[in-house]
């Protein structure tokens, strides 16, 4: 059995769901690592600012963490909110207790709003927690707070850096996301500083500290140096920032599981393409169908908006010897020309996410009729200057569809061509499996098989 790193949150609760113990659950997930939590504090908070707070006990919040440390193997803990001096030294008696390798994201107040530590807290913070911890990771309010020193610059924050280091704590990142984007790491060890850059990033942010903290946590458990960590969870941020969905009516929270749902999507895209394509070559009436200029099919990952999001054949699928044959492989974005149908498509309706193109005939366009397929069409002499034919094709065919179903995109779009164009039908469905049966059937019909 594989050995899953276990790592521990000990932190507040955001009713929310955008950060606190929420956000660093989903952060750990992410990562692949289990993720366990200590909770202490519940907050009635929204992405408008937190309404109340209740502190739980510290002997609950210690009974939390001797619990999980004294039947899993914890290593690497982060702490978020800790609101009061009481609550802090209960943290900092249990984490040196089970010699804990501490990530402390000093939380003062919310994105969204709203204070989340008292003030008589901030002196237990820097004597009873960071004395002891191996990293904190303050942005540069939490930092001028903890340092005395002003940020407006680099250098600000790396003099920041260094006197919060004098209270113990090994490593000091200052985040840059109110700065310039880039983050300063001064390791107290070799009295050494580095920046690293980032980008502005559009999209919610609320969360996005907690998010940074787990991530580092989630990372070191895992091995990875305090450089190569503090980029992996910068590039982790910046991603959930901007795929970050909008929830509520104030600051959107991250959204840390974009890239693991859109890797998976595309994996499941992907598969469905390759036995789409071994569906259309296994079958050799397929072959009397394909164009001139070769056949293609495409599928989009759900929410698809660029060429990119879209896997196709880099070549085409050609008729040798009466029989299809394969030139190319599937790729995502292999083919721009069938990607930019299905886009054209998936803006009228979503669940449309595939289309493949085959031979044009006045035969199989009544074949389509007969099977009960919807049709639309376009005229290629009608397209306005400046404009993408497959865009505006598929757009004009289906702004002009009309059916007496609730169906909102025709089964088969068609046009008769142009100088230098070859006619072609186009036939559009759910996934690249369905349009492929539904090409396979057309097939057989033209060649007299059902």
């Amino acid at each position: 059995m594989l050995s899953t790193p276990v790592v521990m949150t000990i932190a507040g609760s955001d009713s929310g769901g955008g950060a606190g113990i929420e956000a660093d659950i989903k952060t750990f997930a992410a990562f692949g690592v289990h993720g366990t939590c200590a909770i202490t504090s519940v907050t009635a908070q929204n992405t408008k600012g937190v309404l109340s707070i209740y502190d739980l006990p510290p002997y609950v919040i210690s009974e939390q963490i001797n619990a999980i440390c004294s039947d899993m193997d914890v290593i690497w803990a982060k702490t978020g909110m800790l609101s009061s001096a009481e609550i802090i030294a209960a943290v900092s008696k249990e984490a040196k207790l089970h010699h804990l390798s501490l990530v402390v994201d000093p939380v003062m107040s919310a994105e969204a709003g709203g204070d989340l530590l008292h003030k008589d807290a901030l002196t237990a913070l820097k004597e009873d927690l960071l004395s002891f911890s191996k990293v904190t990771t303050p942005n540069i309010y939490e930092a001028s707070t903890l340092s005395g020193i002003k940020i407006k610059n680099i250098n600000d924050a790396k003099n920041a850096a260094k006197k919060i280091a004098d209270f113990g704590v090994e490593v000091v990142i200052v985040t840059g996301g109110h700065l310039n984007a880039s983050d300063v790491i001064y390791d107290s060890v070799s009295a050494t500083s580095t920046v690293i850059p980032g980008n502005f990033v559009e999209g919610g942010t609320h969360g996005s500290g907690c998010t940074y903290a787990a991530s580092l946590t989630a990372c070191l458990a895992k091995g990875y140096s305090i450089l190569e960590a503090a980029s992996l969870a910068k590039s982790f941020v910046e991603n959930a920032i901007s795929n970050s969905v909008k929830i509520g009516h104030g600051v959107a929270p991250v959204n840390q599981l974009a890239s693991t749902l859109r890797d998976a999507q595309r994996y499941k895209t992907f598969e469905n393409m390759i036995s789409a394509v071994e569906l259309l070559v296994s079958c050799n009436d397929f072959s009397k169908i394909i164009p001139e200029v070769g056949c293609n099919i495409a599928m989009a990952i759900p929410q698809a908006s660029v060429v990119t999001d879209v896997a196709g054949l880099s070549g085409r699928i050609v008729r040798v010897k009466d029989k299809p044959y394969i030139t190319g492989s599937v790729e995502f974005g292999g083919s721009t020309h069938v990607a930019n149908m299905v886009l054209a498509a998936m803006a009228f309706d979503p669940c449309v996410r595939a289309a493949i193109n085959i031979r044009h005939s006045e035969k199989i366009l009544q074949i389509c009729r007969d099977i009960g397929f919807t049709i639309s069409s376009f005229n290629r002499d009608e397209k306005p200057e400046y404009t993408h034919c497959m865009d505006w094709g598929v757009t004009s065919a289906i702004e002009n569809f009309h059916s007496d179903t609730c169906k909102k995109i025709p089964d088969v779009i068609y046009d008769r061509g142009g100088f230098g164009k070859e006619a072609m039908i186009r036939i559009f469905g759910k996934n690249a499996i369905d349009v492929a049966h539904k090409a396979l059937e057309i097939a057989r019909v033209y060649s007299g098989k059902n």
